[in-house]
């Protein structure tokens, strides 16, 4: 009796033990948590508080908060465009980030040439025209906001002359200066838009001294598409408007500024981001506009008179409805040739823009 007691006690902890054996054997699901995806930025200029690099680093932080843990993002700042932009991007891919994010124009190219070393990186340019199978391009149609802020220049401009200071005589710079001189003669026939360029995006000393040859050439109102504050701090000093452009600039212009084109490129970053974890990322071509929330007329001037408020809110909401477009009805160049006699110019003819309205004071670089 003793020894089968002995038995009936050991077979349980044989079979126990005979079991936990079984289950090491066999493979068992294992519960792992999908690692965050590494997103990189590549800014043009620094950081700073204010402009074109600041807005998409805002962008950046937002898109951070919406997605939490399903992302983490690194940025680099101050990358200047050509050969020193593919090393920054290439040694992003080789820190795991597998989303590229090229924030400016000149990036196109060293973005390209990466992506097609690096097919499981997946790249975002903003202002490209070329894509590849890992590209996508994306920008906004910064033109509608200039557009408005032309129209708004046009109702409070005394002297019927702005000063633009542009940076390179790309077509999306071309596109805002012609916008804003339509816009401007929209509200007054007879006012001009002077344009100096910098060829550069970035230079606050330059900036400055091309803001002040305008002002002393009769310009009552100030925008640019340049990085710095120093058009808006050179406006305040004169005691002219400003239209500022990217970020709202009433930190540097408090009494200067009439208005702010901004932009906003945090919805398309997450869903973008969001389209790479979920595995539904495509290479596309994105041109959001004032409907998409990518570019506002913002920070209006409380002094300006409600009438010419409505007027621009109407505009605005025209724009909305598909109403109004900037590049419509008859357009005329610098030379007096009509590039268009009726209808409007359709993305093709927008985004290859290589010529002056009338109305413009200055030229193209020759090419």
């Amino acid at each position: 009796m003793f020894k089968n007691l002995i038995r009936a006690l050991v077979r349980p902890a044989r079979r126990i033990a005979l079991s936990a054996v079984f289950c090491a054997l066999v493979p068992q699901p294992v519960l792992a948590q999908q690692a965050p995806l590494k997103i990189g930025f590549v800014y043009v200029t620094p950081i700073g508080s204010a402009g074109w690099t600041y807005q998409h680093e805002q962008a950046r932080q937002a898109m951070q908060r919406t997605l939490g843990s399903q992302v983490s993002s690194v940025f680099v700042e101050s990358v200047a465009e050509g050969p020193d932009a593919e090393r920054v991007m290439r040694d992003l891919a080789a820190q795991g980030c597998r989303l590229i994010v090229a924030t400016s124009f000149g990036y196109l190219d060293p973005a390209l040439r990466a992506a097609a070393d690096l097919p499981d990186v997946k790249f975002e340019h903003a202002g490209g025209y070329k894509r590849a199978a890992n590209l996508a391009t994306y920008n906004a149609r910064f033109y509608e906001g200039r557009w408005l802020a032309g129209y708004l220049a046009g109702r409070t401009s005394r002297s019927g002359v702005a000063g633009y200071v542009a940076g390179f005589p790309v077509p999306e710079v071309i596109q805002g200066v012609n916008a804003f001189t339509l816009g401007m003669r929209a509200a007054n026939p007879r006012a001009t838009v002077r344009v100096l360029w910098l060829n550069t995006w970035f230079d606050p000393p330059r900036e400055r001294e091309a803001a002040l040859s305008l002002v002393n050439a009769g310009a009552d109102v100030l925008t640019n598409h340049s990085g710095s504050p120093a058009v808006p701090q050179l406006a305040e000093e004169k005691g002219v408007r400003l239209i500022a452009y990217q970020s709202d600039m009433r930190a540097f212009a408090p009494r200067a500024q009439l208005a702010a084109i901004t932009s906003d490129w945090s919805a398309y970053y997450t869903r973008r981001a969001q389209q790479v974890v979920g595995g539904q990322w495509s290479s596309s071509n994105t041109w959001g506009g004032v409907k998409d929330g990518m570019v506002q007329l913002a920070a209006i001037d409380p002094s300006v008179p409600q009438a010419v408020r409505a007027e621009v809110a109407q505009r605005r909401q025209a724009l909305v409805a598909g109403q109004a477009v900037p590049f419509s009805g008859r357009l005329v160049d610098q030379s007096g040739v009509v590039r268009l006699a009726s209808g409007a110019l359709d993305d093709a003819a927008i985004a290859s823009m290589d010529w002056f309205v009338e109305g413009v004071v200055g030229s193209l670089p020759a090419r």
